[in-house]
């Protein structure tokens, strides 16, 4: 009998995408693919959510590339651009569980800085019994270190616990730890999994 749902918050809930800022500011797409993909990465991105300052991550971004300063500094002074509106059927998905009577709490990989800026912008935000950030945490989806303190702080059960992420390896180290792991596609198809796991 499952009675809590984890769900991760970014691109699950809440739609994440540098892109959508550095659309505006590098109009060609290969340069700006370039940018992302080798400048203000997905890596460098993830030390921020595990706990380094902005201030530090992007003064350590400027010294490896100080020719694009300014791309860099707009990372985060307008992060919030990369941002959009929440995605409804998996809204409609957090409502229904919580209907049923079961625990709904959010494991997310996010800056202490940005969440805390975000969590104003988001309503939503609140209907959780509980948030744990990664970035307030020092630790990191996938570690399974990150899953046991969830485990601790709000007294879980892991084979009583569903957990939704868009990330594999974050959706393998859940299951690996006895949750019930689905990997996020698509509201439509987390709808069928819930389904058939008995929670909507």
């Amino acid at each position: 009998m499952l009675d809590t749902v984890v769900f991760d918050l970014g691109n699950v809930l809440i739609p994440w995408d540098p892109e959508r800022l550095y659309r505006k500011l590098i109009p060609d797409t290969a340069e700006r693919v370039r940018f992302l993909g080798e400048i203000c990465t997905a890596k460098w991105n993830a030390g921020q959510d595990a706990g380094r300052t902005l201030a530090e991550g992007t003064a350590l971004k400027i010294a490896e590339h100080p020719e694009y300063e300014a791309l860099i500094r707009a990372y985060y002074a307008r992060w919030e651009e990369m941002l959009g509106e929440p995605i409804a059927g998996s809204v409609d998905l957090l409502h229904e569980v919580k209907v049923r009577g079961l625990r709904v709490l959010a494991l997310t990989n996010w800056s202490a800085e940005t969440f805390a800026r975000a969590r104003p912008m988001y309503p939503l935000l609140d209907e959780f019994e509980g948030i744990l950030v990664s970035g307030d945490e020092g630790l990191i989806k996938p570690d399974p270190a990150i899953f046991r303190l969830l485990f601790a702080r709000y007294s879980l059960t892991p084979e009583r616990c569903a957990f939704l992420d868009d990330s594999l390896r974050n959706v393998e180290a859940a299951a690996a730890l006895g949750m019930k792991a689905i990997h996020f596609r698509s509201p439509e198809q987390a709808r069928a999994d819930f389904a058939s796991l008995g929670l909507v």
